[in-house]
């Protein structure tokens, strides 16, 4: 199993969608991080890149991040990439909370962000 974290200074970075770089983990049968590489945020919004498609291609099943709007939900989703919202914190505390069980997704997502891709300003605050 391989899960992805969009990334910032080895925290979960609160935006996806302008994240530095995603921290790709690998999960072992044991249920444990068995390594972890990093790969370059592409350029542009994450709903308007080709991020989901390269997340597939790398064997990645879920995304654990902060905040996203419903159009990069989609799209992840659609490319078979689970995704659980409302993360924070150290990228590798994180997966280990997940992988206790501990992690639920917040069923939030980015309100202003949606505005934004309907020609509002984007401020979420992130």
């Amino acid at each position: 199993m391989k899960i992805a974290i969009p990334t910032r200074n080895s925290t979960v970075d609160g935006h996806y969608g302008h994240c530095e770089y995603y921290t790709i983990f690998n999960i072992d049968e044991n249920n444990q991080i068995a390594g972890s590489q990093f790969m370059a945020s592409p350029e542009g919004c994450g709903c308007q890149s080709n991020i989901a498609s390269l997340l597939q291609n790398m064997g990645v099943s879920l995304l654990l991040a902060g905040n996203m709007g419903g159009g990069a939900l989609q799209n992840l989703n659609s490319f078979g990439v689970e995704v659980i919202r409302g993360c924070s914190g150290n990228v590798t505390e994180v997966v280990k909370e997940y992988l206790a069980g501990t992690i639920k997704d917040s069923g939030e997502g980015c309100q202003a962000h949606e505005e934004h891709h309907q020609g509002g300003g984007h401020s979420c605050g992130h």
